[in-house]
């Protein structure tokens, strides 16, 4: 593998805070390098700089192809052969797939009129030699997840990129999509294509990286071949700590007394979006900790939202032997029921509010006294909760869209907790945050069964399910496929039962 790129003492202040310290990075022609670390480790300020968004401080360099360069911005990126995938996909959902591809560049005949027939064939070409079967002429919004990412991929090759960074590729997309996404990778790879892949999934950069650097606190610990890497030793150097203190033993805390019985549920008005979840019935028990794993499309989602009262639903929901009758979420708060989305930045916080602001979002009139807030009260008692869930945050009128994904989601799960509910649901409780993030997250969630709560863990993250869950409900195409104790559940079991 011939040297593509090196950032040699690369460094970036911003006020007050020194994001990067002298990093070196080397990346290869046709190597997958995966870039390691918990969030807040720089690596995104690291790839800004790299792709023009970010210029490093004076007394670094930056050599492509054996040229030093100042790179100015992410057009001047792109002319290098350098483009980058973000983890929040850049395509326009009301344009086509060929559009998208050529966005801002679209092929034009000699009276500057728009060549749509060049246009869908140059994007039919690079969709072919990456052997995607997608149509250029598809709306983007009609595609997956999966396949917006390979719109994404697509464009990045039209630009002959030599070096291609993936940013949390695969944190929103299923299992099939994912294994497709890898194959893509290996594939871009073996054309000679040099890949950054960033993920906060230690398995996946196992499995498809050839080196791997670890940043932390802004400053290189160290590159080496995959093969000289374990699982332990990485998480060591990610965090400083090992992989065994960060997760601990699993203690359970159910008892056997059942808190809600869910019997025959089934979805009453199926739509195109949603999944077809039928017959679905399952106990849960005080202080247990359920964990509810499927495939995408299998329902797992679509049942908590019928718990919920977010979807119409039949069948029958008892809580505490008595029938529950949930229309709404506002029924479902007054059974004890909490619901931490799965999408905490468009459902479960507003990003603009603070984090007091947030907290109370659940049990503000706890605080009201006629027309007026009770300023003092709410402010001590979201103060407790930011020691007790240790929320990193400047302090309570800190905005909630300035705290990593980590922090973000100890807020949601405080704004619920503090409503002192007897039922959470946590759908995808550690998508998007860094290990050791996850590892306080659980910790809460182990903490709060330990105190009687019941909860139930939806999660398309196979590990982190077998990690925290007392038993397993699968579900596949809408239906129960399995259920299993804790002691039965093996990856190889719970996928036999999710696909099988």
């Amino acid at each position: 593998m011939s040297l593509f790129l090196e950032m040699n003492n690369i460094s970036k202040t911003f006020p007050g805070v020194k994001a990067l310290d002298r990093v070196d990075l080397r990346l290869n022609r046709g190597e997958v390098h995966a870039l390691a670390g918990e969030n807040g480790a720089g690596k995104s300020t690291l790839m800004k700089i790299m792709t023009g968004v970010y210029r490093a401080d004076p007394g670094g360099s930056i050599i492509v192809e054996g040229e030093e360069v100042t790179i100015h911005d992410p057009v001047h990126a792109r002319s290098l052969g350098i483009s980058i995938i973000y983890q929040e996909l850049a395509v326009v959902n009301n344009l086509t797939v060929a559009e998208n591809i050529f966005l801002a560049r679209e092929p034009r005949g000699p009276s500057g009129l728009l060549n749509t027939r060049k246009m869908k064939a140059d994007a039919r070409a690079v969709l072919e030699e990456l052997e995607m079967d997608i149509e250029p002429g598809a709306m983007v919004g009609r595609l997956s997840m999966g396949q917006k990412q390979m719109v994404e991929i697509a464009r990045a090759i039209s630009y002959d990129s030599k070096l291609i960074v993936m940013d949390e590729p695969t944190a929103s997309l299923s299992h099939h999509e994912t294994r497709t996404l890898i194959r893509m990778v290996k594939r871009l790879a073996s054309q000679g294509i040099g890949i950054v892949y960033i993920s906060h999934r230690l398995d996946e950069i196992f499995e498809i990286a050839d080196r791997v650097t670890v940043l932390r606190d802004g400053a290189t610990v160290d590159t080496q071949p995959i093969e000289a890497m374990t699982r332990d030793r990485l998480v060591m150097k990610m965090v400083a700590r090992e992989l065994s203190e960060l997760f601990g033993d699993h203690l359970s805390y159910a008892t056997e007394e059942v808190l809600m019985s869910v019997r025959g549920l089934s979805l009453k008005r199926p739509t195109m979006q949603g999944a077809r979840v039928s017959d679905v019935s399952f106990d849960l028990r005080r202080g247990e900790i359920l964990g509810f794993f499927g495939l995408v499309g299998a329902g797992r989602t679509e049942v908590m939202e019928m718990i919920f009262g977010s979807r119409p639903y039949t069948g029958e929901i008892t809580i505490d032997g008595q029938r529950a009758e949930i229309h709404d979420p506002s029924t479902a708060i007054a059974h004890g029921i909490g619901f931490v989305t799965e999408d905490r930045q468009g459902q479960g916080l507003v990003l603009g509010m603070n984090v007091r602001e947030n907290f109370s979002l659940t049990h503000l009139k706890d605080y009201c006294s006629f027309d007026f807030v009770r300023r003092r009260e709410e402010k001590a008692r979201c103060i407790d909760y930011i020691k007790s869930l240790s929320i990193k945050t400047p302090g309570t009128e800190q905005k909630v869209m300035n705290l990593s994904g980590g922090n973000q989601q100890k807020v949601v799960i405080a704004k619920w907790v503090a409503r002192r509910p007897r039922i959470l649901i946590v759908d995808e409780p550690t998508r998007g945050i860094d290990i050791g993030a996850k590892a306080e997250v659980h910790t809460l969630l182990n903490e709060l069964a330990r105190e009687g709560l019941s909860i139930i863990v939806v999660s398309s993250d196979l590990p982190e399910i077998l990690a925290i869950s007392d038993r397993i409900i699968v579900l596949k195409e809408g239906r129960v496929s399995g259920e299993l104790s804790r002691d039965e559940a093996t990856q190889e079991v719970v996928m036999h039962a999710a696909t099988g």
